[in-house]
Order: structure tokens, then sequence, then C-alpha cells
């Protein structure tokens, strides 16, 4: 018995529409599908009795529908039952993030920047490790949410599409 694949990460929202519009509009995800959690089934899942959650499920751009997922991000706002919101650091036990690959960190980082959500830390060269070469930071999303975004350099780059 093993893991047969990943099937999607799960970030919880204030404000699912105002979520899915970020994550559409300043990272070029697109949302695949939409649905409501108000039952029994979901409750017991989530370990929260008496919620009701709204979800949106997101895929990147080029991904199509196929096992074991349609969509790499699951976007999920507790529309009965909301929790508080948690702010950690990237040190601290059981904080988290999410890492997307991009083409031009430079035009990614000013859509994130005019969108009013939070650089950590302006793109910084690789100097180290596999990704050598590559420029990478560390974001926030409206909610707060650790995000990554890793623009590889040429020599990653040209590995992964087989021209190495």
């Amino acid at each position: 018995m093993a893991v047969l694949g990943m099937l999607h990460v799960g970030l919880t929202v204030s404000d699912l529409d105002r979520a899915v519009d970020w994550y559409c509009r300043v990272l070029g995800l697109r949302e695949v599908h939409r649905q409501t959690g108000d039952n029994d089934y979901t409750r017991t899942l989530v370990g929260v009795p008496g919620a009701a959650l709204r979800v949106a499920q997101l895929a990147l751009p080029g991904q199509g529908p196929g096992w074991p997922s349609s969509h790499t991000v699951e976007l999920i706002e507790y529309i009965r039952e909301p929790g508080g919101h948690i702010a950690s650091r990237p040190n601290d036990v059981g904080a988290s993030h999410l890492a997307f690959v991009v083409d031009d960190i430079e035009a990614v980082c000013a859509r994130v920047i005019s969108s009013g959500a939070a650089l950590r830390n302006p793109p910084v060269t690789v100097t180290a490790g596999i990704n050598r070469g590559g420029r990478a930071c560390y974001l926030h999303d409206p909610d707060g949410h650790t995000l990554e975004l890793m623009e590889y350099g040429a020599g990653r780059a040209a590995a992964l599409r087989g021209e190495a």
C-alpha cells in the first residue's frame, strides 16, 4: 500500500469570492468547481460540529481534468462555525507554505503588490541547492497564507524541458 498521488492543498479563507478572484487574477489559476458542504459527512470530516462550508477548487494553468484530481488548490470558507485567524512565522512548528513555479517572478510580484497583498521579501537569487540560479520570494495572500514563488534558473528550466 502506498500513497498514489497528491489530491490538492486546502486553504481556509475568510471570503471565498475574494480569495477565488485573487488566486485567479493574481496567480493565474482557474476555477473548476464550486460546492457547499452542509451535511453530516462534511462536519464529521472536518471535525467541526455544526459547520457549513463553501468550497472552490482551482487548477493550475494547463492542468486538465484527470486522476487523481482536477484541481491543485481548494479554498474553503466556513459559513457556519468560522474559526479565528492564525498568524504564523515560517519557523513556527505547524506553519506551512504553498509554492508555485512562475516564468516571470518580477511580473507576478508586481501583480501581488498591486492587488494589495504583501511580499515577505523581494525576489532573491538562489545561490545553493537544486534551484541554484533561480529566484524566489515569499509572500502572503489576502488571508495571510504564506506562498512561495520560484522562477527556475536557466539550467533547471532546461533540464525540466528535457534539454540538458
